[in-house]
């Protein structure tokens, strides 16, 4: 049975004169340019299809360059010189460009993520490190794992400020507990600090009437705290309560602690001061009935010592703000003893020292 499929080529060439031959090539060669041009960018060749064109282009020699159209003339060089140095095989290790190595991607992501900087900053980045990489691979790495190649300047995340700052910045707060006393249900404060970085909490202390006079003397006692923990000028946050007055925050000014009032009905921007809040209501004041100004300062005073020194904290690695190191090897369950404080409402577990 005969094939409908032959091409007419065949019939057409032995028919045909010189001029006309070139002619066709020429008509053949445009044809091919547009059909290519309605392809994917990049045509993947295989190992045989390479071999099967060098053969057929090597005896055309430079004439190849005014009738290659399926790849570059720069391309079937490259081939024919990789025949020659792999004996015969003129297979490349691979579509394309080279493929990026994993520690250049890494390390890119790495600055993209803990930067704010656009791919030529990484660029020059990358090439301090010996990394041999154009500009435009940095870029194609960012887009590939969802990061812009440009951010946009000025939009810092609240998260990126706070770390930068965290050393230096502190968050206060009054929180309100109803206490028992000889006139009856009052409603007490607690003014405490803590401190957005170490999350370690200076509470202030306990009163019934939270003037400006008050909060002024405990900003005094707050200064000295500081002193002696060696921090020198810091940024306090604050919310918009009207106890913080105008000679509060002169008060603080003088203490070289630049307080900022944030804005209202804006409680994540003091997030952890409202943590601390909750955890010491639900681990501690929850759990009392509150008889008197004391009372309510011991157990607020108890709890602070025991969250500064003994609590596991998720936020810092899940391990106590003293950074208390684990023995190297497990012990043995008869060496674990517990300590309680306030009547044993929290406890911390130890190992029993040989």
């Amino acid at each position: 049975m005969r094939s409908n499929f032959i091409n007419p080529l065949v019939f057409l060439f032995p028919k045909t004169r010189h001029s006309e031959l070139a002619a066709t090539i020429q008509y053949l060669k445009v044809e091919n340019e547009i059909l290519r041009a309605r392809l994917p960018d990049h045509i993947r060749t295989t190992r045989a299809e390479r071999r099967r064109l060098l053969r057929l282009g090597k005896p055309l020699g430079s004439k190849l360059r005014q009738l290659i159209t399926f790849v570059c003339y720069s391309t079937f060089l490259r081939w024919e010189r990789d025949a020659k140095t792999k004996s015969g095989n003129p297979a490349t290790p691979g579509p394309g460009r080279p493929r990026v190595s994993k520690d250049l991607v890494a390390t890119v992501l790495k600055m993209a993520t803990e930067n704010q900087w656009g791919y030529p900053r990484i660029h020059g980045e990358i090439k301090k490190l010996g990394f041999k990489a154009a500009r435009a691979t940095i870029r194609n790495i960012l887009k590939e794992h969802g990061l812009h190649p440009r951010p946009l300047r000025g939009e810092e995340r609240w998260k990126d400020f706070l770390k930068r700052h965290g050393q230096t910045l502190w968050a206060c707060d009054f929180l309100s507990k109803k206490i028992w006393t000889r006139c009856g249900l009052l409603e007490c404060y607690v003014l405490f600090f803590i401190n957005v970085s170490s999350r370690r909490v200076h509470v202030a202390g306990v009163t019934l009437n939270p003037n400006e006079q008050w909060i002024a003397q405990q900003a005094r006692n707050f200064r000295m705290h500081l002193d002696d923990t060696g921090q020198n000028k810091i940024v306090l946050l604050r919310d918009g309560d009207k106890k913080f007055t105008d000679h509060v925050d002169d008060t603080f000014k003088r203490l070289d602690i630049t307080p900022i009032e944030l804005p209202h009905y804006s409680p994540d921007l003091n997030a952890f001061a409202e943590r601390w809040v909750k955890s010491l209501k639900e681990e501690c004041l929850d759990h009392f009935i509150v008889f008197g100004v004391g009372h309510l300062d011991h157990l607020t005073t108890e709890y602070a010592k025991f969250y500064n020194t003994y609590r596991p904290h998720q936020g810092v690695g899940n391990v106590p703000l003293s950074k208390i190191q684990p023995p190297d090897d497990p012990p043995k369950a008869s060496d674990v003893r517990c300590k309680e404080f306030l009547g044993g409402l929290l406890k911390h577990y130890y190992r029993e020292s040989a």
